[in-house]
């Protein structure tokens, strides 16, 4: 592992980049926010890419409200009017997106440094962040760990979190994926397969309804491999809610007990590059890069444009704290 500088807080606070590699994989993530900001592999011709969205400096990430590549938390998701009670206490979080609660608040996870701990495998890299009770509304101190491990061609995100007190937490990473190469255009043209028979709909404010509706016969049936683009303009109230897929997808190994398990593959057909996502969590968000405007420039000297990156969050599903079962 190498680590080396990457910038200042305005506090003087110093910022790291670690760089990790195995085989023909190679990462860089950083100190702030836990962010994945390159991770390169090659093409079918053996052609090096970072496939996943990365801003060239720290200011560029301390600007963005876009989630690029980073830890979200303590709360992954959105909360509904930031509100849930736990063994009947009350609980007021920030509502930062509309009327509800997104991504850990104001100054969640994906703000905050994170401390490297020492590792003796080169391959991994393990950032550390304590969140005191209270930390943006949530109970109980929260301890917490990232660890991030390259393999050939892979790269494993674990967690870890210990609390003092009851509270709710749900983590994941919010890395925009396009496998032809970061600031090369639309993701329409990947190749999306969700293993999921459900999903969960949304009302107008992006908050599930509390149903479970199959996703036979609706733009959200990715059971086969489909283009991200083939149904994301139908009329549908569903992709209207999210300006296109904001959803989460039920996992068909819910529950199973079975570990990791597939949660999505992509496949470029232009580079050739394709991704598997497993995970041990009930449910997955993907997110289409509606909001992606070409505001941000990326790591390449290119901007990213409507739908140039696609977010696929492993998770607990959205609002659990106050839907049953």
């Amino acid at each position: 592992m190498k680590i080396m500088p990457y910038g200042q807080l305005a506090d003087g606070t110093e910022i790291a980049r670690c760089e990790l590699s195995a085989g023909d994989i190679r990462v860089c993530i950083l100190t702030y926010g836990g962010i994945v900001q390159t991770l390169e592999v090659p093409d079918r011709s053996g052609r090096f890419a970072s496939i996943v969205l990365g801003l060239p400096t720290l200011a560029d990430y301390i600007h963005q409200t876009s989630y690029l590549g980073a830890v979200v938390g303590r709360y992954a998701n959105r909360i509904a009017k930031g509100r849930f009670t736990l063994d009947g206490t009350a609980y007021q979080l920030a509502c930062n997106n509309g009327p509800n609660a997104l991504h850990g608040g104001l100054q969640g996870f994906d703000r905050q440094v994170w401390a490297v701990e020492a590792q003796p495998d080169p391959r991994c890299l393990r950032l550390h962040r304590p969140s005191p009770a209270d930390d943006e509304g949530y109970p109980g101190a929260l301890d917490v760990r990232v660890t991030y491990t390259v393999e050939d061609r892979a790269l494993r995100i674990e967690y870890d979190a210990q609390t003092d007190a009851p509270t709710v937490v749900n983590l994941s990473n919010h890395t925009y994926w396009n496998l032809a190469g970061e600031g090369s255009g639309s993701i329409l043209d990947h190749e999306l397969l969700l293993a999921a028979e459900q999903f969960t709909p949304v009302d107008a404010t992006q908050i599930p309804t509390g149903t479970l509706s199959p996703v036979k016969g609706t733009p959200f049936d990715f059971r086969q491999a489909t283009a991200v683009g083939a149904r994301i303009g139908w009329d549908d109230r569903q992709l209207q809610a999210g300006g296109g897929y904001d959803h989460n997808w039920v996992l068909n190994a819910e529950g199973s007990g079975s570990g990791l398990h597939l949660a999505a593959q992509i496949h470029d057909p232009v580079s050739g590059r394709r991704l598997h996502i497993l995970t041990d969590q009930p449910g997955i968000q993907f997110y289409s890069g509606n909001y992606l405007d070409g505001s941000l420039t990326g790591i390449g000297g290119k901007t990213y444009g409507h739908r140039s990156g696609m977010a696929l969050e492993t998770q607990h599903f959205p609002d659990s704290p106050n839907q049953q079962g």
